[in-house]
């Protein structure tokens, strides 16, 4: 069965108990900015909800990431972020997917 994109949502703010709505196992995610339709980053994992938590910086984020501005930029424009999400049944299809949004990474500020 082929998913759909989610819609897009606001990327929620833990200080204010907002909680994130995406796959608890395999998918990928797309990030933009609402004010500038900028888009921010994308990405894939095996479980996306807890990969997510990872784009904003310690201590509001969890996990670890190699991309300090990455998540700096994330939680200082936080009011403007918007995200969807993609389940996946197979590393395959996720990976089919990401290739998707590769192939137009010019248009991300941080296309890896």
């Amino acid at each position: 069965m082929v998913q759909e994109w989610s819609e897009w949502r606001k990327f929620p703010d833990p200080r204010f108990c907002e909680f994130l709505v995406a796959p608890f196992g395999l998918g990928c995610y797309d990030i933009r900015r609402s004010d500038t339709v900028q888009l921010v980053c994308f990405g894939v994992g095996g479980h996306v909800a807890l990969r997510m938590t990872s784009l904003l910086p310690p201590p509001l984020g969890l996990g670890t990431r190699n991309n300090k501005l990455k998540r700096q930029y994330i939680a200082e424009h936080l009011p403007y972020i918007e995200y969807r999400t993609i389940p996946c049944a197979t590393r395959t299809e996720a990976l089919k997917i990401e290739k998707g949004l590769k192939s137009n990474k010019k248009a991300y500020k941080f296309p890896t």
